[in-house]
């Protein structure tokens, strides 16, 4: 079944508003890595929701996305009852792959707690593979990525864990800002 491609998409995507939960602060009193998953996946299900990637289209089409590899940072510590918004933004797909990146943004003060990059996977849930996405979904991410494209490269995008030589350390600290 062919679906029409949606007029417009914000740039970037923001999810709706989630609270951290008590239950997810660990014992150094903030919330444990664990749970800001939890907020990049229910935001990334949320977003990816808008092409037609959700709940519907597994039960009336029989295919979904899995999350093949992510990389986390985290920059602040969220706390109890922090109130968050997630925004998304699609750097990229082909005809089986998204490339998207996600930080998560702490509602009232605007800062930034956790970025994350995923690759996600289109998949075949009959057969359990990796497969194209159908020309009205492929539409719909284009859409999508036009109106994401107008957004700066997120500076974390491609970032490769590693310890800095002794003489890359210093311009590295400067660079990004970060500390660890």
């Amino acid at each position: 079944m062919e679906r029409r491609a949606p007029v417009f998409f914000f740039a970037p995507f923001v999810s709706s508003a989630m609270q951290v939960e008590p239950a997810w602060i660990d014992y150094n009193g903030h919330m444990n890595m664990a749970y800001y998953h939890v907020l990049f996946d229910r935001a990334l299900d949320e977003g990816l929701g808008l092409v037609g990637l959700g709940r519907g289209y597994l039960e009336e089409r029989k295919a979904s996305f899995f999350v093949a590899e992510t990389h986390a940072l985290y920059k602040r510590e969220l706390t109890a009852r922090d109130r968050v918004r997630v925004t998304l933004q699609l750097v990229d797909y082909d005809e089986k792959r998204i490339h998207s990146y996600m930080e998560i943004r702490h509602e009232e003060d605007g800062w930034v707690a956790a970025t994350l990059e995923t690759l996600s996977l289109h998949v075949d849930m009959v057969t359990r593979k990796v497969s194209p996405f159908p020309d009205d979904i492929a539409a719909n991410l284009a859409v999508m990525r036009a109106a994401h494209a107008r957004l700066a490269k997120p500076q974390a995008l491609g970032r490769i864990i590693g310890i800095p030589a002794r003489s890359e350390l210093h311009e590295t600290l400067a660079a990004s800002g970060t500390r660890h």
